[in-house]
């Protein structure tokens, strides 16, 4: 079997991300010799059927995927880090191979449309703090709420999309003159001077949001807890919509350190088969290749789906084919485990679409005993789709 390149998680405007165009991910995918793409927005939908069609136009397969954030009251109460470095309890969570088109039932699709709202609230009064930063600064403009969901979104608000309607906003006001940016950041950054090129609006960017929008920041708001679902509550939004729940690890960072919950891979493993989740993934440009290869080894071998990703939910344009910490390339083995992933994924979301059971049921229950089956075909269909 050839081992087909696979990006399985890719966020699109319809959340927030380096592409400035749905179309531009899907361009780069091709130009790089990626052929099953996966579009993972935060709590969106709205982009598959655009996704769909322009893999077609491209010869691509693609994967309807989702991401959520969660909590679990027991970790956090523990001060246990899951997959969040810096907040115990809070646990981010993919559905891969969710209907396409779209349907979600109730009471999902309101509990959906809530945390979509609040997380656009949360935004909101943010943007209200950086005015008044902005009044207090006498800077000489303010933000429009309104404008910048209209130009920079397609509905979801992220305090990234902040961050870069406050550099554009800034950019405009002083005529792009560096040192008048400068002078402008440095004051609302409390004193602290840009490190970043002013010509690097991807670093200038995270800055603003580092030093104004994160915690500890002037603008900074707490998210309000109903914005977090219960781990629960988000399988079974994933199930309503015909998907696979996924775990997405960090695992090791640039200093070789994991969070408390994925120290221990096979403690990990444990837990999440507990919690009913046989589906991982891996950012790959976040980890050591010697991590990938035993992690995403151990839990292939442990009946996982595994699949990898590399998100382009910052501002900074990476390559859309994947590689490891430092552009180390994948192995064979870490593309053959990527590519059998993405063939279960296809092949559960075609059987899904065709009104049949997929690899995990309505309830959650997992066809384990058939992840071969579903690999073959999920290849045959593949195959089908690129050639």
């Amino acid at each position: 079997m050839r081992y087909t390149n696979v990006n399985a998680h890719l966020h699109t405007p319809y959340s927030f991300s380096a592409f400035e165009q749905l179309t531009d991910a899907l361009d780069r995918a091709s130009d790089e010799d990626v052929k099953v793409v996966g579009i993972n927005d935060f709590y969106s939908m709205d982009g598959y059927e655009e996704w769909n069609r322009e893999c077609k136009r491209r010869r691509l397969c693609p994967l309807f995927n989702i991401e959520f954030i969660s909590l679990q009251s027991d970790d956090r109460d523990a001060g246990i880090r899951v997959n969040d470095p810096n907040n115990p309890g809070r646990t981010y969570i993919s559905g891969k191979g969710l209907k396409c088109p779209p349907t979600l039932s109730e009471p999902y699709a309101s509990k959906l449309a809530d945390v979509r709202a609040e997380s656009n609230a949360q935004v909101r009064e943010m943007c209200t703090k950086v005015n008044e930063l902005l009044d207090r600064s006498d800077a000489g403009f303010n933000l429009d709420f309104g404008v910048m969901k209209q130009i920079l979104t397609k509905g979801l608000v992220r305090e990234r999309h902040l961050a870069k309607f406050l550099r554009m906003e800034a950019y405009i006001h002083y005529r792009n003159e560096p040192n008048d940016i400068k002078n402008f950041l440095e004051k609302i950054f409390g004193g602290k001077a840009l490190k970043a090129d002013i010509y690097d609006y991807a670093a200038v960017e995270n800055e603003i949001r580092g030093n104004l929008l994160k915690a500890g920041g002037t603008a900074f708001v707490s998210e309000d807890p109903k914005a977090f679902l219960p781990l629960e509550s988000v399988k079974r939004i994933i199930f309503a919509a015909g998907g696979i729940p996924t775990y997405p690890f960090l695992a090791d960072d640039a200093k070789g350190e994991f969070t408390d919950f994925e120290r221990d891979i096979v403690s990990a493993t444990e837990i999440l088969k507990k919690r009913g989740i046989y589906s991982a993934e891996f950012i790959t440009t976040r980890n050591s290749i010697e991590t990938l290869e035993k992690y995403a080894t151990y839990l292939h071998d442990n009946g996982f789906v595994v699949t990898f990703g590399s998100e382009h939910n910052t501002p900074s344009m990476e390559p859309v084919l994947l590689s490891a910490r430092g552009k180390a390339p994948l192995t064979e083995r870490l593309k053959q485990i990527n590519y059998e992933g993405a063939c279960v994924i296809v092949a559960h979301q075609a059987l899904v679409a065709a009104g049949e059971e997929g690899y995990v049921d309505a309830s959650g229950n997992t066809k384990l005993d058939k992840r071969d089956d579903f690999v073959a075909m999920g290849n045959s269909l593949i195959l089908g789709k690129i050639k």
